[in-house]
């Protein structure tokens, strides 16, 4: 793409000499056919204040304003890969474009849950869940709830579940194309039947870990595990060995950054507070990155591409509690603000803006309710919708979360 602005941005006041220099744009954020840029001022404003800024996409000349940073790209189409230039502007007119950010997709921004069936929102978009379709046979009676999910930008995955003794459990692994409704299909299988997991994904890895087992009677003795496994999400197979928690541990939560893996919080027989980090694209055992604010299981995990958000919990202080780490470093959480009500048994995704956390219960039972925050600031969440029913340990994706 050559330099040069589109028509309609000429001043009558037009002077070269007195134009914005040259800003800095940081990298997009997909939305659904559309994506923000963040802008920063240049060194130089030129003869006037900064009066507002300008992005064009290439493909397709797309142009989006707006009078503060970000400026917001519409009209794209979704999973066309997109750079964009930008330039400022002020009373004399506007300056040169910038060098072309780094490429980004739009998506449909689309969620899905599993509760008995998949179930999918939009997530840009406040509302209710809408019924997606059903589950395999081997999962529709045992991997209906206790599962764990992870998604790429075109396929969600839902893996284990169950409930009970280890003969209700199940160790399949079965997948869905989130842009279209229809029923899963089997995609292979963990190395154990286990519930209780979860799971986290790059844009090309998923994976699951943690989870556990009992025995049947007499004993019903409780097996929790630490193993890692992995998929190649758009491939189907059986799960191969990554590595292995810091604690064996079932109820943790999970996120991810394009390159790395977060577990947070879990039980191995008591609460923990221990958050775990994984390299997504390698193998190995995962590494200690600091603690949760207090001990917490039964919590829910979503993400941007920079920051880990775990909300709720069973931890009876914590209950509406959200907390916040920042992926790429290490270090203990920080506090975020509050869910609307305290629960605990909830799950999470996100889109690259926006963390949900779904469902779970309160000491007055189960609730069907939909939280949101904006994950890049802090604050309390507030309502999204809800779940067409009532919902514990469900599983959930997108196709937009911060791992992609």
């Amino acid at each position: 793409m050559s330099k040069r602005y589109p028509s309609g941005f000429i001043s009558a006041f037009y002077d070269p000499s007195k134009t914005p220099n040259v800003p800095s744009a940081g990298t997009p954020v997909a939305g659904d056919s559309a994506a923000e840029i963040p802008v920063s001022d240049p060194l130089n404003v030129g003869g006037s204040a900064i009066s507002g800024y300008a992005a064009i996409s290439n493909p397709g000349g797309f142009v989006g304003t707006s009078a503060t940073s970000p400026v917001t790209v519409s009209g794209l189409t979704n999973g066309t890969s997109y750079t964009f230039q930008v330039w400022a502007l002020n009373s004399y007119g506007a300056g040169p474009l910038s060098s072309a950010t780094s490429s980004v997709s739009p998506s449909l921004q689309r969620a899905l849950i599993a509760v008995g069936r998949f179930n999918y929102l939009t997530i840009s978009t406040l509302g209710n869940t809408l019924d997606f379709g059903g589950l395999v046979a081997s999962g529709e009676s045992n991997g209906a709830g206790n599962s764990a999910a992870c998604g790429s930008a075109t396929r969600g995955v839902l893996a284990g579940g169950g409930y009970g003794v280890v003969t209700n459990l199940c160790n399949v692994i079965q997948y869905v194309t989130i842009a279209t409704l229809g029923d899963a299909t089997d995609f292979g299988d963990l190395a154990q039947r286990k519930d209780y997991l979860v799971g986290l994904s790059s844009a090309t890895r998923g994976i699951f870990a943690g989870g556990e087992q009992t025995s049947p009677a007499p004993t019903y003795e409780r097996t929790r595990y630490s193993n890692i496994e992995y998929i190649t999400i758009a491939t189907t197979g059986n799960a191969t060995n990554f590595g292995n928690l810091t604690v064996a541990r079932e109820f943790s939560a999970a996120c991810a950054s394009p390159t790395r893996g977060i577990v947070g919080g879990g039980n191995d027989g008591g609460g923990l507070n221990v958050i775990d980090y994984i390299t997504i694209a390698s193998t190995g055992n995962a590494t200690d990155f600091g603690d949760l604010i207090r001990i917490n299981y039964d919590l829910a995990g979503f993400s941007s591409a920079t920051r880990g958000v775990f909300a709720g919990g069973s931890d009876g202080s914590t209950r509406k509690q959200i907390q916040y780490i920042t992926i790429a470093s290490t270090g203990n959480a920080t506090n975020f603000g509050d869910l609307f009500q305290s629960m605990y048994t909830n799950t999470g995704t996100s889109s690259a803006t926006r963390g949900l956390s779904i469902g779970g219960a309160t000491l007055s039972g189960r609730i069907n309710a939909i939280n949101y925050v904006t994950i890049a600031t802090t604050g309390n969440a507030a309502d999204f919708g809800d779940m067409t029913t009532h919902a514990t340990n469900a599983a959930a994706t997108s196709n937009c979360h911060g791992g992609i």
